[in-house]
């Protein structure tokens, strides 16, 4: 009798241990458990940590309620200025609800991948080059926002949409490369005309103060010999000071002789001497060198025994001569 209730009691005992076996679950810290009975949902989720299920009859599903990074692949679309782009972004989302995300759409992560990209295709068509390029954060809040408004009654809440990568053609590179380039000398021409000019007010008042102290350009000139020498250079280059001229000028008015208080008249410029030159070969008529000579005047009265008495042309009685 005692040995029937031992096997017995044993027999329980295993039958208890297998069903255990068979009912115990775990559910992890970042997931929560969905029952199903019969295929049909039990209310309530089961919480992290241990739990019981009746073996056979109850299904239990884990769902994982961490935040999940999914890559969206290189869409390419028109921009609405007519650039063609391939944009790439990534979607941060989390499942808020087990029960729903299981009951209402097949697969969730399948199914916020494809949202995912047809929205990214609509912002494409919807958005500028520019705004592709600079204003990303708005772009995204807007992406956001047309994934999060199916995907809540899914049980997924879209936490971040980030567009990662805009691709463009090569020509439209060297265009932007091009348009850059033009602004950055745009603006050197600019900022270089902006301290021309500053520079020119300050040395307009560097030569308001050195006139009344004329030292003042004396000194500043021995400052920039010292810089120059300090260079090293084989050659000095020596400005010769305007006031030294001016100085010189005052010593000359200023010479023995001249009445005091009056400036010494002016010195009658050198004349240069004038030299002829004879050529010891005159050239001919006609030539460089040759030197035409007037004739010299005629008298008035002819002298007939040099000449001759004059020739009639033609005898006067008719015959030949």
């Amino acid at each position: 009798m005692i040995e029937e209730l031992l096997s017995a009691a044993a027999g329980v005992g295993v039958a208890v241990a297998v069903y255990s076996a068979a009912a115990a679950r775990v559910v992890k810290q970042y997931e929560r458990g969905v029952v199903f009975r019969f295929g049909r949902l039990r209310e309530g989720v089961r919480g992290p940590g241990f739990t019981m299920i009746v073996p056979v009859i109850d299904r239990l599903h884990k769902v994982n309620l961490q935040i999940v990074t999914m890559p969206v692949p290189a869409q390419e679309g028109i921009t609405r200025d007519n650039v063609t782009v391939r944009v790439d972004a990534v979607v941060y989302f989390k499942v808020i609800d087990a029960a729903e995300a299981l009951v209402r759409v097949e697969d969730y992560r399948f199914a916020v991948s494809q949202m995912a990209q047809t929205s990214l295709r609509s912002i494409i068509g919807k958005s500028d080059l520019d705004d592709l390029l600079s204003n990303r954060e708005k772009l995204n809040q807007g992406l956001e926002l047309m994934l999060d408004s199916p995907a809540i009654g899914w049980g997924v809440q879209i936490d971040r949409v980030e567009i990662k990568d805009v691709s463009l053609p090569e020509t439209m590179k060297r265009s932007m490369a091009r348009q850059a380039e033009a602004d950055r000398e745009r603006r050197a021409r600019v900022i270089n005309a902006d301290a021309e000019l500053q520079a020119s007010k300050k040395l307009a008042e560097a030569a308001g103060v050195m006139s009344g102290q004329p030292a003042a350009l004396q000194l500043r000139l021995l400052q920039t010999v010292v810089a120059v020498a300090a260079e090293k250079n084989s050659t000095l280059v020596l400005p010769f000071p305007v006031e030294l001229l001016r100085f010189l000028e005052r010593a000359s008015q200023n010479q023995p002789g001249a009445p005091a208080g009056e400036p010494a008249p002016p010195a009658a410029p050198p004349v240069a001497p004038t030299e002829s030159f004879e050529d010891p070969l005159p050239g001919l008529p006609g030539e460089p060198g040759f030197l035409m000579s007037p004739d010299p005047p005629l008298p008035d009265v002819v002298d007939e025994t040099l000449t001759g008495p004059p020739v009639d042309p033609e005898p006067r009685d008719g015959t030949a001569a």
